[in-house]
Parts: structure tokens; C-alpha cells; sequence
């Protein structure tokens, strides 16, 4: 048995739980495996409490991550480019991570490389700002490719 005000030793059930009872604690099995089982005298109630406490902490520090959608057609003008291109240096540089899409709609299918050239100049023009975490892919009327923003120094 150990615990806090408890001198560390071999106890049988009925004594350690005569002194967890004098102390006004709980009497908690740490290892049960080991020969003698190992029980700790302490406040169940509060070790949870605290262990709960604990937990939410790290969740509280933890990064949360957005993702921010571009949205492109396969015909996109430089204008319209260059316009959503400002907005995804702005997106990177707030730490979130970038979708941009090419989105064919119709008989636009056919124009499959357009839109891979397309997503592939942005990566390419993005590079400063962030890298790319996967390469164009289609899939269904949609060619996606993610951009993760990189660390500030």
C-alpha cells in the first residue's frame, strides 16, 4: 500500500482498508497484476477531477485547422486567376490550409488538362506561401489539390 500520510508496506485487505477509512480517502488498486497487488490510499473523486482538467487543458491547446475552398472553372481568365490567387496567399498566410478545385461542369470535361495546368500554376506560384500535400486528382466532375501553409519562422 502507498499513498499520501500512509507508511509504504504489506497490508492485508482489512487493514488497508481500516487505515484508507481512518484517513478519510479511497483505497484504489493501482496494479493488480503485480505480487502483491499495489493500492494507493487517495481521493478517487479529486484524481478524477484533476485527470479531466488535465485532458481539456491539452484539447484547449491544441491547433485547430481550417481548410479554405478556391473554386475554379477550367476556363478560368488570368483576371479571375490572379484575383483568387490573392485570396489564397491570404488564406496560407493565416496558417489555413488551402482546397482549390477546378470544377467541370457539362461537356468541360474534356478540357481535364487545362484545369491540371491550372491547379499545377498555382501550386507553383504558392510555393513561397505554402506546399503541396496532394497533387491534382480528379475526382468525379471535380480536380483537387490541397496546399498546406508553411510554418512562420
Amino acid at each position: 500500500m502507498v499513498g499520501e500520510n500512509v507508511e509504504v508496506g504489506v497490508y492485508t485487505l482489512s487493514k488497508a482498508l481500516e487505515i484508507s477509512r481512518e484517513l478519510e480517502v479511497d483505497l484504489v488498486e493501482i496494479s493488480p497484476n503485480a505480487t502483491p497487488p499495489v493500492c494507493k490510499a487517495m481521493d478517487y473523486k479529486k484524481f478524477v477531477y484533476e485527470q479531466k482538467k488535465r485532458e481539456k487543458n491539452l484539447k484547449s491547446k491544441a491547433t485547430k485547422v481550417t481548410i479554405k475552398e478556391i473554386r475554379f472553372g477550367p476556363n478560368t481568365d488570368n483576371h479571375d486567376y490572379q484575383f483568387k490567387k490573392k485570396h489564397a496567399e491570404k488564406f496560407l498566410k493565416e496558417g489555413a490550409k488551402l482546397k482549390a478545385f477546378v470544377f467541370f461542369k457539362g461537356r468541360s470535361i474534356i478540357y481535364k488538362d487545362k484545369g491540371e495546368i491550372l491547379l499545377l500554376r498555382l501550386a507553383q506560384e504558392l510555393e513561397d506561401f505554402g506546399k503541396v500535400e496532394q497533387m491534382p486528382k480528379l475526382e468525379g466532375k471535380r480536380m483537387t489539390m490541397f496546399i498546406a501553409p508553411k510554418k512562420a519562422k
